[in-house]
């Protein structure tokens, strides 16, 4: 399996369309408070290594959510569409908004020490405290 593959994908209504050719296969949730408040859940996402297009643009939203990110969103049907570091434009991309399904292998966790307690994820996966992810990222 290869490290990253090309893919399109949309947001729920089809305002926003999304193209990259160098979306990472491994899947990783973040469970910090904010991606746990923004989709009610851990954000179930994949980072991009390259280029991230957009086709409508202008149905983006954007919230600054941090000092260092921002996530963007559909003004139409308010999918979720990226988290963003603002420093290098990297991005992270809702693995919802792509039809992959084989090509793609959940393997890493990050705050893991803010997951709360009622649920949690069988796969053996490599997982980062709120800590080890500021040092790693230079406190961002």
């Amino acid at each position: 399996m290869s490290d990253t593959i090309n893919a399109s994908g949309q947001c729920l209504c089809g305002a926003v369309k999304i193209q990259t050719s160098a979306l990472q296969t491994h899947v990783g949730a973040c469970h910090c408070g904010m991606c746990r408040n923004w989709g009610g859940g851990p954000m179930l996402t994949l980072q991009c290594e390259g280029e991230v297009s957009f086709e409508g643009k202008n149905n983006i939203s954007l919230f600054d959510s941090s000092e260092w990110a921002e996530r963007g969103f559909c003004r139409h049907c308010g999918t979720h569409l990226f988290y963003r570091l603002k420093q290098n434009q990297q991005y992270y991309l809702p693995v919802g908004l792509f039809n992959l399904d084989e090509e793609l292998s959940f393997d890493h966790q990050v705050f893991i020490d803010k997951k709360p307690l009622f649920y949690h994820f069988a796969n053996d996966t490599k997982d980062l405290t709120e800590a080890q992810v500021f040092a790693m990222f230079g406190d961002a």
